[in-house]
């Protein structure tokens, strides 16, 4: 009974959905990847909205429950505060509804994430909401969410549906830096727009530094060119990591197709600085600093996220790592790697969960083992993290979304009463479990 009031209300929010672009045809932009969407979906509503009225979801309401509802109205804080459940879907269905008839100043810009969780998702929300521009962020050699496709080829051919569907007039925006995601222009009819920090890239990121103040993470900074004698200076301040760099040249390559020049892109993204739990910079207890990454994790962002670790200043750098998963038959092989990644310049290794203990096993050979802790959960990790913080560590944490390493960030962040503002998953729904 259950399923088929579900397929009632997924069929009905979709339909109200698709009356909504009929009536008001807004632009879609739709940004699909294994990392870097929320990221660069926010980069990109930085930039449009200097020119256009813009709507996006909050949160990762990128399905077929969740792209509608960021269509039909911004639902995401109640859909979080406790969602999915028959009242707030009927409440939904109503409000809808009427506000089809009613509704003023609808977005002119709906920038969406289309996720992929198992083989035909992204085939079907682009045949119900067909964007007329395409993002790739990244995929990687071993993709998110690979657990539920025969292997990372599969998760490809898949996000590439997104630049399949796009129109002739449409454009597509691609990562040059990952060559399976530069490998889909052949998949379209759109323009092509490439952006990266190689020199083949059409918007490109250069001279990428860290700025910070004595041995205190501030930000990151770099340039954005576009043609052969334009570039600008960008800052963003209060996050972390090449990731950001990417996010705001993706977002520069939308402007560009918007006929916004290199001057007011960067004006824009002057109000940028990067989603919760990505790279966050946080003040920590006994004056040390947090680089929170508890969104999610997947080999590709755990790679990163340790390559910034490795390449700031600190008395001493410890990483809390919780398992990443949906890997699939490449769990063990992924965990292992991660743990060959911490020679010489991780201090302190804490491994959260069942699989992270792989990493455990590799980085015993890569540092002393005195050095190395491992624990079931979150909840039974976070009293020795900060317990083992001394003043001036910069401590990274990451784990996949169903870790909840967002709770050791808590119990050691110097500002725990902010803690709504500042961490992921602290809506009602997600405190709950």
């Amino acid at each position: 009974m259950k399923e088929i009031a579900k397929k009632i209300i997924i069929w009905k929010i979709n339909f109200i959905a698709r009356m909504y672009l009929w009536r008001f045809k807004p632009m879609i932009i739709a940004i699909t990847g294994n990392v870097g969407k929320t990221s660069t979906k926010e980069a990109v509503v930085a930039v449009l909205s200097s020119i256009k009225r813009v709507r996006s979801g909050k949160g990762n309401l990128n399905n077929e429950f969740g792209v509608p509802l960021v269509i039909v109205g911004n639902w995401a804080d109640d859909y979080y505060e406790g969602g999915n459940t028959l009242w707030f879907w009927v409440r939904v269905l109503l409000i809808s509804f009427f506000g089809w008839f009613f509704a003023r100043n609808y977005p002119r810009v709906l920038v969406l994430e289309y996720g992929a969780d198992k083989p035909g998702d992204i085939k079907r929300l682009v045949e119900k909401f067909r964007p007329h521009i395409g993002i790739v962020t990244a995929v990687g050699e071993i993709p998110v969410h690979v657990e539920f496709f025969s292997g990372s080829e599969a998760v490809a051919r898949e996000k590439s549906r997104l630049i399949e569907a796009l129109e002739p007039t449409g454009y597509a925006i691609l990562n040059s830096d990952d060559d399976v995601v530069l490998d889909m222009k052949k998949r379209t009819k759109a323009t092509v727009v490439t952006y990266g920090f190689g020199e083949g890239a059409e918007v490109r990121v250069s001279n990428f530094d860290y700025k910070t103040d004595n041995n205190i993470p501030l930000g990151t900074s770099f340039k954005l060119h576009y043609g052969p004698n334009s570039f600008v200076p960008v800052n963003v301040m209060g996050s972390l990591g090449p990731s950001q760099a990417y996010a705001a040249a993706a977002a520069a390559a939308v402007g560009i197709t918007m006929d916004m020049n290199l001057v007011e892109i960067s004006d824009a993204l002057s109000y940028y600085d990067g989603p919760k739990g990505r790279l966050k910079i946080l003040a920590g207890i006994k004056h040390s600093w947090i680089i929170d990454d508890t969104y999610n994790a997947s080999p590709a962002s755990t790679r990163l996220a340790l390559s910034v670790l490795r390449e700031l200043p600190a008395k001493r750098r410890i990483a809390v790592l919780g398992d990443m998963l949906e890997l699939g038959k490449y769990s063990v092989q992924a965990h292992q790697a991660t743990g060959d990644l911490v020679n010489g310049f991780v201090d302190v290794l804490i491994c959260v969960g069942a699989r992270a203990k792989f990493i455990a096993d590799s980085a015993a050979n890569q540092m002393p083992k005195e050095n190395i802790y491992t624990f079931d959960t979150a909840d039974t990790a976070e009293r020795k993290v900060q317990e083992l913080i001394e003043e001036g560590d910069l401590i990274l944490i990451k784990g996949s979304q169903g870790m909840r390493m967002e709770r050791i960030v808590e119990e050691i962040m110097a500002e725990p009463q902010r803690k709504r503002e500042l961490l992921v998953r602290q809506s009602k729904k997600w405190l709950q479990k």
